[in-house]
């Protein structure tokens, strides 16, 4: 379903029921559709919003206006727009960066922040000659399929891979050069002491494009209250390699929550 917000017409699925909303943000080059089983598992609990970022999957493509920032704007917009209360903002890879800068503006009903091996909040270690490998392979089947070999670390179906590929593919070049030449550098650092939410961060061992090192060294030493977790055998894509695992994880995280805040009320 599309909902124009912030002079963007965004692509948002839903699914499920529940007094928390959880909003899943994707990866860089990927689409919503990457967190279908995960939003499946905790549909019957929870209300589940996933949202395709402007230029990614089958949202709007501006020529303009990518930065992290702006990313973040689209989100609050839905939010309004979708009368959401209480809720969890889980994001991924280049979106992790994307609800730092959002729980930073400290928005009212914000829960907790999970993150699936985030970007960081100072600017992302891609190499040189990788980032010049990604700009020229924009729209390339080759090169989007050697990315996936590059960010996986557990098998995937036949069909999961044609859609990582598929979403690659249909990503807007406006946005995928914006992130590669601007957001990707961004520092948004100075703004990380005001997340006071509990941040929760998932990395799989084999995680080659943000690996666990870059998350207790460039993510963790920014915030108040962050834990790290690992899935072993598994790469960047978890939502796609390992969904149960991730959505228990989730569980968990979310479960312990609503936990703390019975006690909380309790006392």
């Amino acid at each position: 379903m599309k909902h124009k917000v912030n002079g963007v017409n965004l692509n948002v699925l839903e699914k499920g029921q529940g007094a928390t909303t959880l909003i899943f943000l994707h990866y860089f080059g990927g689409s919503a559709l990457e967190w279908q089983s995960v939003m499946g598992s905790l549909a019957d609990q929870y209300r589940c919003i996933a949202i395709d970022l402007r230029g990614h999957g089958d949202s709007e493509a501006p020529a303009i206006g990518y930065s992290v920032a702006t990313m973040a704007d689209d989100i609050t917009g839905l939010i309004s727009s979708f009368g959401i209360q209480d809720f969890a903002l889980i994001g991924h890879s280049m979106s992790g960066k994307v609800a730092l800068a959002l729980a930073a503006r400290q928005p009212v009903g914000l829960q907790a922040l999970i993150l699936v091996s985030p970007s960081p909040p100072v600017p992302e270690p891609i190499p040189d000659d990788e980032r010049q490998k990604l700009l020229q392979g924009h729209g390339q089947y080759s090169a989007a399929e050697q990315t996936l070999k590059n960010i996986t670390g557990a098998p995937v179906s036949g069909a999961v891979r044609e859609q990582i590929i598929a979403d690659d593919l249909r990503t807007a070049k406006s946005a995928w050069d914006a992130w590669l030449l601007e957001g990707s550098k961004e520092d948004i650092s100075d703004q990380m002491a005001s997340v006071t939410v509990p941040v929760h961060i998932i990395v799989g061992t084999e995680d080659r494009a943000l690996p666990p090192d870059v998350q207790t060294r460039l993510v963790v030493p920014y915030l108040q209250n962050a834990t790290v977790d690992l899935i072993d055998k598994a790469g960047h894509l978890l939502p796609w390699e390992v969904p149960d695992k991730l959505t228990t994880f989730i569980q968990k995280k979310l479960d312990t929550l609503v936990q703390d805040k019975t006690n909380a009320l309790s006392l």
